[in-house]
């Protein structure tokens, strides 16, 4: 099959031997803390089927990845980071507004891996300062990734965690991504340009299939 080169001329990253059929069933908008001082605290999982993984959350030219805070800014903590390799929970105790910084990631919750034995993430092509800043993570050239023998993209549960997003109290998270992963048969597959469906405002554990954005094959 035709590959797919992900981040444009130039760029390692480059996709192939894409699956006909997608394993990709969705995203759960998790709401995990809700606190004056930080706002509310979202994970978003991408569903998958189960033997299913995601490999890597991507924007290119043609699908742009943009994630924004639907009112305010995304909360960001100096002792955090954009990603979890930054979020160390041995410093929760002492600080514990660390534990809500909003990064993105593949799997795994904290630097340690958690709740895998480690966390091998990577990135490309993405220039965190905006969002760093509180601002959208908008990228159409860029990836955060991890092998496909990294045990961190597997499913849990059917889900991949793909990013945690602190708002503003009764705000909510809204994007569009693309996604990579394997199927539970090895093959590739890609979902491209898809979105969750927020749910602002909810004080209570979410269950968000959210299928709004555009599923291509190929």
């Amino acid at each position: 099959m035709k590959a797919m080169t992900l981040l444009g001329t130039g760029a390692a990253l480059t996709l192939a031997g894409l699956a006909q059929a997608s394993p990709f069933n969705g995203f759960t908008v998790e709401l995990v803390h809700s606190d004056v001082g930080t706002g509310d605290t979202y994970r978003i999982y991408a569903n998958v089927d189960e033997g299913a993984r995601i490999d890597a959350v991507f924007g290119n030219s043609e699908n742009t990845l943009n994630i924004v805070a639907s009112s305010g800014a995304f909360y960001q903590n100096g002792l955090g980071g954009a990603t979890s390799l930054s979020i160390n929970n041995a410093f929760f105790p002492l600080a514990p507004s660390v534990e809500w910084d909003s990064y993105v990631t593949v799997g795994s919750l904290y630097a340690n891996g958690y709740p895998f034995a480690s966390n091998e993430l990577k990135t490309i092509g993405i220039d965190f300062s905006n969002f760093e800043a509180g601002g959208n993570l908008t990228t159409n050239n860029g990836s955060w990734f991890v092998t496909p023998v990294d045990p961190q993209g597997g499913e849990l549960g059917g889900m991949v965690l793909i990013g945690q997003f602190t708002v503003a109290t009764g705000a909510s998270v809204e994007g569009y991504v693309s996604l990579q992963g394997k199927d539970a048969n090895g093959e590739t597959y890609q979902a491209l340009n898809v979105s969750w469906v927020p749910a602002p405002g909810a004080l209570a554990l979410l269950g968000v299939a959210g299928l709004a954005g555009r599923r291509r094959r190929r």
